[in-house]
């Protein structure tokens, strides 16, 4: 019988997990990369970026790290090495075709007119034919999009008609095009100048802090912030694992978790005090540590919201020392416009104010993840169904299906407090599925299922509500994908262990445990 032949799409690590366990089952992947290398968002970043995952929860659960990384938090370089190591060991990529990037894909009906018989069609360019531009067409009996969320198409904000970056005589780039600098490069490209970085997610605290190290106080940068944030010095408040307060199952009891039972829900009311005072606890080893007051930066929303959100980032190592020496200049306000010397603030800048005079703007504002997720159906109707309302979560079942696109799963774009370890139990749990070894149920109870989600996220996340995230139920979802499988959800030896001990990708090496 002949192989049913899975179309993957992106060589970054979910399609790398994806290619990995449909191979396990039998399938024949064939995997499509636009770049000539594996890797995804790690092939090139900004150079002094950092893993801000503990390494115990980045990572394979059948390939450790090597020996010679003993680092908590990994440099770029080293992550990227362990995923092209991984390609090798499990000898994956023999199955991808590199430089090929898909430009659209469109389903076929079967001819008995049911949706398991149908078909997708992949086009492609050839990246390196420069002469003709030529596209193939690759027909398969399954796709998995492996395209990320945090790359390729930049989120420009947008500007009042002449206060946009056309009315500035300066240089404004996205920290996309930063990153493609190498570190010499991107050195001398903010050398002297006065630069202001726009946002403060992971890349913005990078570039700032680089841009910091090549001028110091001789040419002070400006951070520009829109919302301060309970961004983590470390994973260790007062001393305590963070994860023996959100990454075990006590700590998951505290949350009303969506379907969950009258007994459960009264217990997770009755210590919603505790959950409280995990958070209070939390927001005052940050604000300590960074004194966050001292500058004004001391969120309005909870850190309990924050980690709801998947908005966790780590500050790096000195960051408010350059902030404290004057290399860094904290600007916050909820939003700007461009002028010709620079950027006026709004709330500040008046017509007999000076507004900020800036040569360079490095506009570290995220990706539009949703953008590209949606351009790649070729059909409206599907391009309409995966985008689903902006109020609501993605309409993903499990975060991996959507029930009314037939024979196709979406794996990396849902967030987690550890994405390589998420992606790689949404891997495992799809082979199964194309495997036989469950069913979806109907599409009346995907879409239930969904809306319970989203009514959790939206509880717990407040305002700063994102359309796909996991947050601080990733034990909870885990049970989820381990049942439909058939797998024992309780990972642990013995009562307290279950309930206290943290959970990680180790956890799941084997589908079932000695408990």
């Amino acid at each position: 019988m002949e192989k049913k032949q899975i179309g993957i799409i992106g060589a970054g690590i979910s399609g790398l997990i994806a290619c990995k366990y449909v191979l396990s089952k039998g399938f024949d992947p064939i995997v499509f990369e636009a770049r000539s290398v594996v890797g995804g968002v790690w092939i090139k970043t900004i150079e002094t970026t950092k893993l801000q995952t503990p390494r115990s929860l980045y990572q394979f659960s059948d390939f450790p790290w090597p020996s010679t990384v003993t680092e908590d938090f990994p440099t770029q370089h080293q992550v990227f090495d362990y995923i092209q190591s991984y390609a090798q060991h499990f000898d994956l990529l023999k199955h991808i075709r590199f430089n090929t990037k898909v430009v659209g894909i469109e389903y076929e009906q079967g001819l008995s007119d049911k949706d398991l018989e149908g078909k997708w069609k992949v086009v492609v360019v050839e990246e390196n034919n420069t002469l003709n531009n030529s596209t193939e067409v690759h027909q398969v009996d399954f796709v998995i999009l492996c395209v990320g969320r945090f790359s390729d198409v930049p989120n420009i904000p947008e500007f009042p008609p002449n206060k946009g970056p056309e009315a500035f005589h300066g240089k404004v780039i996205h920290s996309m095009d930063y990153a493609a600098m190498d570190y010499e490069s991107a050195a001398n490209f903010v050398k002297g100048k006065q630069v202001t970085v726009v946002g403060f997610s992971k890349s913005a605290l990078d570039i700032a802090m680089e841009c910091a190290e090549a001028n110091g106080k001789i040419k002070s940068m400006y951070s520009f912030i829109r919302t301060e944030q309970w961004n983590v010095p470390d994973y260790l408040p007062w001393g305590v694992p963070l994860a023996y307060l959100y990454r075990n199952r006590f700590s998951e009891l505290l949350a009303l978790k969506p379907g969950e039972g009258f007994l459960l829900s009264l217990l997770a009311t009755m210590l919603s005090p505790l959950r409280w005072g995990f958070s209070k606890y939390v927001e005052s080893h940050i604000n300590k540590k960074h004194q966050l007051a001292r500058y004004g930066m001391v969120p309005k929303h909870s850190f309990v919201q924050q980690i709801s959100s998947c908005l966790i980032t780590t500050v790096p190592e000195k960051f408010y020392d350059k902030v404290e020496e004057g290399s860094i200049i904290l600007k916050k306000s909820q939003s700007f416009s461009f002028c010709e010397e620079g950027i006026s603030v709004d709330g500040e800048t008046t017509s007999t104010t000076t507004p900020l005079k800036t040569d360079v703007v490095i506009l570290a504002t995220g990706f539009r993840g949703d953008k590209k997720l949606k351009d790649i159906f070729v059909s409206r109707v599907f391009q309409d169904y995966i985008a689903g309302s902006p109020n609501e979560t993605l309409p993903l079942y499990r975060e991996i299906i959507h029930p009314q696109i037939p024979l196709l799963a979406v794996i990396g774009f849902s967030e987690s407090l550890s994405n390589l370890y998420t992606a790689e139990m949404r891997c495992r749990w799809l082979a199964e599925l194309l495997d036989g070894t469950f069913k979806l149920p109907t599409i009346k109870q995907m879409e239930n299922d969904r809306m319970e989600w989203d009514r959790y996220m939206k509880r717990y996340s407040g305002v700063y509500y994102r359309r796909s995230c996991i947050g601080a139920l990733h034990i909870w979802y885990n049970d989820q994908l381990c049942k439909d499988m058939g797998w024992n959800p309780k990972r642990k030896k013995g009562f307290f262990a279950e309930l206290f001990e943290p959970y990680g990708p180790l956890d799941y090496v084997s589908p079932s445990t000695t408990n």
